[in-house]
């Protein structure tokens, strides 16, 4: 346990039985009465944004969050195996976690999780990852205005725009956080 006055942003508090993580920390002292703490916090499960009203002597539980890169095994139903790479220990964790980003997870690819008290409760993909064209339309002669894309389908499925060039058989460059094309990949 600690004193709300030791909160930083950043650190991992359980909070209302909750997991949150503080965003802003603002130390008030009105004219009349005694100081206090005014924070916001994020829920990690759900994302919300809390505001808490905290005196400066409050007890709060301040957890510790173990955070270490993973490699990404493969997809069991609506959980991903990884392996912790020092032990070898294998286990699942919610795909949930990794969001709209576990679409462009390949196999053998290192993520980061962090874990507090044995359970998984953020995970993150790289943000930048290399995928090839299984399947994209031939370009049409004449269709070569400025920015034209079209639709392409990567090696594990998930379907893209990318521009005219990109052909079937070629390696890209895929923003995980926006699902973007960024480049192509000599």
């Amino acid at each position: 346990m600690a004193k709300a006055s030791e909160i930083k942003v950043g650190n991992i508090l359980r909070f209302n039985g909750e997991l949150v993580t503080v965003i802003e920390v603002l130390h008030r002292t009105p004219g009349k009465g005694g100081a206090f703490y005014l924070d916001k916090f994020r829920n990690i499960k759900t994302g919300r944004i809390v505001e808490a009203r905290l005196a400066t002597d409050e007890q709060v539980e301040i957890c510790r969050v173990e955070t270490n890169d993973y490699q990404y095994l493969y997809e069991e139903g609506d959980h991903l195996v990884i392996m912790n790479n020092e032990t070898y220990d294998q286990f699942s964790i919610p795909k949930s976690l990794f969001g709209p980003a576990a679409r462009f997870l390949k196999e053998g690819m290192n993520v980061i999780v962090s874990i507090e008290s044995e359970e998984p409760i953020m995970a993150q993909a790289p943000n930048f990852v290399e995928l090839e064209i299984t399947y994209s339309e031939p370009a049409v002669k004449g269709d070569t205005s400025s920015g034209a894309l079209k639709a392409a389908t990567t090696e594990n499925g998930v379907e893209i725009k990318v521009p005219i060039f990109i052909n079937q058989g070629d390696k890209i460059k895929v923003d995980t956080r926006t699902g973007e094309y960024v480049e192509r990949v000599k």
